[in-house]
């Protein structure tokens, strides 16, 4: 029977939310990681059960059963995956061991202004102290943070995806930071797995509809990450979509080019930023990338194309939210923060068709 290895050299997981859609892509990916067994996991709703009578397709991985998250001892545990709805990880985190190593997958720890998180959120911020310690993980641009760090906040999967085709040429100055058109469609698993009535197979299937519009609570992400770049605050103008599709997902980005500079000059930009980077791929000129080239997997597709309006560019990335924009970013900075080769774990090839 297949299963998941174990010896005194591995990491001992514990996954809080493991029965959620990033929980369960933590298992996926985790269960396979040469350095990790997975020693603890809550799922308050499903507590008491085995794992694979939640998720059969795991079975046969020699996992713990499910308990609640009060149940949770952390005892020999070496890093905690909190994979919980946004809200609930503050008060959680707070109350471990100060020498746990903590990843993040909500929102909770991404924005470093706590005023600015209890606007978008509703609610004041539960761990003040521990906001100045988190890292945003966003690994190609914070990587060393994020290995001296005890606690990585995960960026959204809408920001992972547009930030990761931004910030470099931001950065070189080439677009003008003021005016950014974001354009992003995400497969229904971003929603979460919590029953709700717009996520029905009804209300999904068979169209495509846009929601927080003009408030999207990954605007302020991302605009905290580009006005960092630019030096000044930015607002960008956010619309994300769903699609009637399980994973996956698609961010086109409309720029103003500065003066003198050609989408060429946005591609070449890129290319040189990524070059050493495994994940990252910058594809040829007219090259389209899609979500099915990236489907169950860690890598990141961005295209570049001149627009037909003089002086503007479009960029267009593709990655999969629950790996790159979730569960897989989570454990390659994971990697980062035990000192283990950060592609490990990780370097699945996509699944096609």
């Amino acid at each position: 029977m297949a299963a998941q290895s174990s010896n005194s050299n591995q990491l001992k997981i514990g996954i809080l939310g493991a029965s959620g859609y990033t929980g369960v892509e933590l298992v996926r990916l985790l269960v396979r990681h040469p350095n990790a067994s997975i020693a603890l996991m809550t799922a308050n709703a499903h507590a008491g059960k085995p794992y694979d009578a939640v998720y059969p397709h795991l079975g046969g991985n020699d996992l713990p059963d499910l308990i609640k998250t009060e149940e949770a001892s952390w005892d020999g545990i070496d890093v905690a995956f909190c994979a919980l709805p946004h809200g609930t990880t503050q008060e959680i985190v707070r109350e471990l061991p100060g020498d746990l190593k903590v990843v993040d997958l909500s929102a909770d720890f991404r924005l470093e202004d706590i005023a600015t998180y209890a606007e978008w959120y509703g609610h004041e911020h539960y761990a003040p102290a521990l906001q100045g310690d988190a890292v945003y993980g966003l690994t190609e641009f914070y990587r060393d943070r994020i290995a001296a760090s005890r606690l990585v906040a995960c960026p959204g999967c809408y920001p992972t995806a547009a930030l990761l085709q931004l910030l470099p040429i931001v950065a070189a100055g080439q677009i003008d930071a003021d005016d950014i058109i974001i354009d992003a469609k995400s497969g229904v698993t971003g929603a979460g797995r919590a029953l709700k009535e717009t996520s029905l197979f009804a209300e999904v299937a068979e169209g495509i509809h846009p929601y927080g519009v003009a408030h999207h609570r990954h605007a302020p992400e991302i605009e905290q990450e580009i006005g960092k770049l630019a030096g000044h605050s930015v607002t960008v103008n956010f619309t994300p979509h769903l699609m009637p599709m399980n994973r996956g997902e698609l961010v086109t980005t409309y720029v103003r080019l500065a003066n003198g500079v050609t989408a060429d000059d946005l591609r070449q930009t890129l290319i040189e930023r990524y070059a050493d980077e495994r994940f990252v791929r910058i594809v040829p000129e007219g090259s389209t990338p899609a979500t099915r080239h990236v489907r169950g997997s860690n890598f990141v597709v961005t295209g570049v194309f001149a627009d037909r309006i003089p002086g503007r560019a479009i960029l267009v990335t593709a990655i999969d939210n629950l790996v790159k924009g979730s569960s897989g970013q989570a454990i390659q900075n994971m990697n980062l923060m035990f000192d283990i080769a950060e592609t490990t774990g990780l370097e699945q090839e996509p699944l096609f068709p």
